[in-house]
């Protein structure tokens, strides 16, 4: 980990608001994050096939998860030919610890926040960041510290989420309870086009719906809190939601004929490489 200058469980300066309740609802999670991650699977995998697809010869050793959460995805990178140095950060001790049990030997695990990395300039040529830049504060400062770290010529890959997702959860909650949110706060398209295009200059942009099937809205709840996923805004009830306010959530969700229900996810996924200006003006 000597190129990244940050040691193995080392932690950067974690902005405040509400990190330490993200970073604690993710670690409470950790034991079943895996089992419930299924849209983080699919928008992983859309990630990581596009990044196979890419001319490796491009790619040099260095590989940077970035929210690695448990770990998954880092160690599908750990089994692809050619990777050298390789790393996950996450702001969840509680994460990395389960990463760090189920992983093989060599990957380095860092503690810290993603506004803030730990790292030094030009020393990554890939960045891996699967539906974590949701969380941060400010995704422009997210974009910034990504560029600031990577090599010229070097990738950028992430995934996140839009508005209008989970809007039948929003929906059916408003219905019953229109003076609290329930469900988190998610950037517009627009508003994330402005912010990319901002700090990265001829970043790619993909957008897509996603609507994935659950037995009921307390299967949907459920799948959210083992995810470490459930709302934390300014706007949620500070006492244990009432069961007879859960229960007219349930009616209000809209049901499938088979008596099922669907959920709706924006996804959007940012595709950018650093230019190699600096590259040739060194040569």
């Amino acid at each position: 980990m000597g190129v990244m200058n940050s040691p193995v469980g080392a932690s950067a300066g974690v902005s405040e608001t509400l990190k330490s309740d993200i970073a604690r609802g993710f670690g409470i999670a950790s034991g079943t994050y895996e089992s419930a991650s299924r849209l983080q699977r699919f928008m992983g995998n859309t990630m990581l096939q596009k990044f196979q697809a890419v001319e490796r010869e491009q790619l040099h050793s260095t590989t940077l998860d970035l929210g690695c959460g448990t770990g998954w995805f880092t160690r599908k990178f750990a089994g692809l030919e050619g990777i050298g140095v390789l790393a996950g950060l996450d702001l969840s001790p509680g994460m990395l610890a389960q990463a760090r049990e189920n992983s093989p030997a060599g990957i380095g695990w860092i503690v810290g926040d993603a506004e803030h990395l730990p790292l030094l300039d030009d020393s990554v040529d890939l960045i891996f960041s699967n539906l974590m830049i949701q969380w941060c504060d400010d995704p422009r400062a997210v974009l910034r510290e990504c560029q600031r770290i990577l090599r010229p010529g070097g990738f950028l890959m992430v995934s996140t989420l839009l508005d209008g997702t989970l809007r039948e959860l929003k929906a059916a909650w408003h219905a019953v309870d229109p003076d609290h949110q329930h469900v988190n706060h998610f950037e517009t398209d627009l508003a994330l086009q402005a912010k990319v295009g901002a700090e990265l200059p001829d970043a790619v942009i993909e957008n897509s719906t996603i609507r994935l099937p659950y037995e009921s809205p307390m299967a949907l709840a459920g799948e959210l809190r083992h995810l470490g996923a459930g709302f934390r805004g300014a706007g949620r009830r500070r006492v244990v939601t009432a069961p007879g306010r859960l229960r007219a959530m349930c009616r209000h969700y809209p049901k499938e004929p088979d008596g099922t229900i669907m959920a709706s996810y924006e996804a959007a996924w940012i595709y950018w490489q650093k230019p190699q200006e600096a590259l040739t003006g060194k040569q």
